[in-house]
C-alpha cells in the first residue's frame, strides 16, 4: 500500500531541543579539521609502515590491506611530510595542497594567503579550482625565472657595456692619432710635391764651360730623388687615411654595439620588474584571447547567423570600452 507519509516534512524537535546554529558551526569547523587530520593522519601512518616492513612487501600490503595504489599513498605521505595545519588542508583538499607543494617552504604561506590573476580574474588559492592553481604556480615560477634571467643579463649587458665604452674611449684617441697622422702625411706630400714641381720649373743657369750632359743628368738624378720623396710622401698619406677610415669603421661599430648593449640593458632592467613581467604575461594572454574571440566572430558571420554575430561584435566592442576606460584611469 502507497504511503503519502514518507514524504511528507520530517517532525521538527521541540524548540527546547532544537540545535543552534552556532553548534552546527562548531560541529562543521570540528568537521573540517577531523578531516584535515584525518589526511595528515592516513599519511603519517604510511610513512611509518613504510619503514617497518621488510622489502617487497610494501606494495602488497598497500594494496591488499589498506587498498592504497602507490601514487595515492605517495599523496598522502608527501602531505604529511609538507603540512602542519590540518584546517589548511582540509580548506585546500589534497590535491591544491600538492600543487602548492613545488612552491619553497617559506613562500608557500604568503602564496597561499594572497590574491593572484588566472586568465585575467583575480582569485584566492581557496576559490581557485585544481587546474587553476596549478597554472598560477607554474606562472609564478616562470615570472620568478624572467626576472632572475633578466637580472643576469642586466649584469651581463652592464659588463659588455663598460668594457665597450673602455674600447670606444680608446678606439676615439686612435682615430685622433690616425687623423693627426694623415693631416702631417698630406703635408709632407704637399711639401714634397711643391719642392719637385719648383725644381723642373727651375730654369738652368749654365756656365759655358759647363758641360750640359753632366748637368742634364745632376738634373735627372735630383728629380729622381724628390719623385721618390713624393712617392714616399704619397704612400704614408695613403697608409694615414686608410688608418684613419679603419679607425672610423671601428669606432662606428663600437657606437653601434654599445647602443645596442644599452638597449638590451634598459630591456633587461625593464624585464626584471615583476609587475611589468605579470603584466606583458596577461597582455599576451589578454591578445590571445581576444584574436579567438574574434574568430569566432569571424566564425559565426561565416555560418550566416546574422543576429548571434550582432550580439558577438557588440560583446566585443564592450570589452573594448571597458579595456580603454580602464586604460584611461
Amino acid at each position: 500500500m502507497f504511503d503519502i507519509s514518507r514524504f511528507a516534512p520530517a517532525a521538527q524537535p521541540p524548540a527546547s531541543e532544537r540545535r543552534t546554529i552556532g553548534a552546527i558551526t562548531r560541529e562543521i569547523l570540528q568537521l573540517k579539521n577531523d578531516a584535515g587530520n584525518a589526511i595528515l593522519g592516513i599519511g603519517q601512518r604510511l610513512l611509518e609502515a613504510k619503514a617497518m616492513l621488510p622489502r617487497g612487501e610494501w606494495l602488497p600490503w598497500l594494496t591488499e590491506r589498506v587498498e592504497f595504489s602507490e601514487r595515492q599513498a605517495q599523496r598522502f605521505m608527501k602531505l604529511a611530510q609538507e603540512w602542519s595545519n590540518p584546517t589548511a588542508l582540509s580548506d585546500l583538499g589534497a590535491t591544491k595542497a600538492l600543487a602548492l607543494l613545488a612552491l619553497p617552504p617559506e613562500e608557500r604561506q604568503k602564496f597561499l594567503s594572497g590574491n593572484h590573476i588566472v586568465d585575467g580574474e583575480e582569485k584566492s588559492v581557496i576559490d581557485m579550482t585544481s587546474r587553476e592553481l596549478e597554472k598560477a604556480v607554474k606562472e609564478r615560477d616562470e615570472a620568478l625565472h624572467a626576472a632572475e634571467a633578466a637580472r643576469a643579463a642586466a649584469e651581463t649587458a652592464d659588463q659588455s657595456r663598460a668594457k665597450m665604452e673602455a674600447d670606444m674611449t680608446a678606439l676615439k684617441q686612435l682615430h685622433q692619432a690616425a687623423q693627426t697622422a694623415e693631416a702631417q702625411a698630406r703635408e709632407a706630400l704637399a711639401e714634397a710635391q711643391a719642392e719637385l714641381k719648383a725644381l723642373r720649373e727651375k730654369p738652368v743657369e749654365v756656365a759655358v764651360e759647363v758641360d750640359q750632359g753632366a748637368l742634364q743628368e745632376a738634373r735627372r738624378e735630383a728629380e729622381t730623388r724628390m719623385q721618390a720623396k713624393v712617392d714616399k710622401a704619397a704612400e704614408a698619406q695613403k697608409k694615414a687615411e686608410e688608418q684613419r677610415k679603419k679607425a672610423e669603421e671601428e669606432l662606428a661599430a663600437v657606437r653601434q654595439q654599445l647602443e645596442a648593449a644599452r638597449q638590451a640593458e634598459r630591456q633587461a632592467v625593464i624585464s626584471g620588474d615583476k609587475d611589468l613581467a605579470l603584466f606583458e604575461l596577461l597582455f599576451s594572454q589578454g591578445n590571445e584571447a581576444v584574436n579567438k574571440l574574434h574568430g569566432l566572430l569571424l566564425k559565426v558571420r561565416g555560418r550566416g547567423d546574422i543576429e548571434l554575430a550582432g550580439k558577438l561584435q557588440k560583446a566585443l566592442l564592450a570589452l573594448a570600452d571597458v579595456t580603454r576606460r580602464c586604460a584611461e584611469e
